[in-house]
């Protein structure tokens, strides 16, 4: 297995774009089981979606040429993690892989989470192996039962209302949708 700096240090020279935000990848891909990321990077243009099979967002959403680098680096990261050139653990916070989100203070029990984001003072995080959906919306924290759903992407309207929706296997998922867990 080659060591992971200089695969990371491979990837962002071959994409143009700096270690840091290669590493941010790695850590948000690790988290979503090498087939999904989101995070937020100034070289992706802020915050960053990604998902193996086709999708891709970028900050800016109309540069071609910062989405195309978005798809090397990630698809490049995803190769190297099922190759087994870099590890797919994941990584703690006091070793820098999860800056963004602050996730290390998500509840443990939950296993490692495979979608994480937030904006302003709202935080969400899906844990899949015990199929939990946490969101924290100006320090007050609430679980929710996903049941089936294997929650696949988010999106939050910036309304007074300041909802969230998600996406899963089947289909759109809303907070409505879900139990909360006591």
């Amino acid at each position: 297995m080659a060591s992971m700096p200089a695969v990371v240090t491979k990837i962002a020279q071959e994409h143009g774009v700096a270690v840091d935000a290669v590493e941010a990848a790695l850590a948000a891909l690790r988290r979503g089981s090498g087939s999904m990321a989101q995070f937020s990077h100034p070289d992706f243009g802020g915050m960053a979606q990604w998902s193996a099979g086709g999708m891709s967002m970028v900050g800016d959403m109309f540069n071609a040429a910062t989405k195309a680098k978005l798809d090397g680096v990630l698809q490049d990261l995803a190769d190297a993690l099922r190759r087994g050139d870099l590890p797919m653990e994941v990584l703690t916070t006091a070793e820098g892989a999860d800056k963004l989100t602050g996730t290390d203070d998500w509840p443990v029990e939950f296993g490692p989470s495979a979608a994480a984001g937030s904006q302003n003072d709202m935080r969400y995080a899906f844990f899949p192996s015990a199929r939990r959906l946490v969101i924290e919306d100006r320090g007050k924290r609430t679980i929710y039962d996903t049941g089936e759903h294997m929650i696949t992407g988010v999106s939050q309207q910036q309304s007074s209302d300041r909802t969230l929706a998600f996406r899963s296997q089947l289909g759109a998922v809303t907070i409505a949708d879900l139990q909360v867990v006591a």
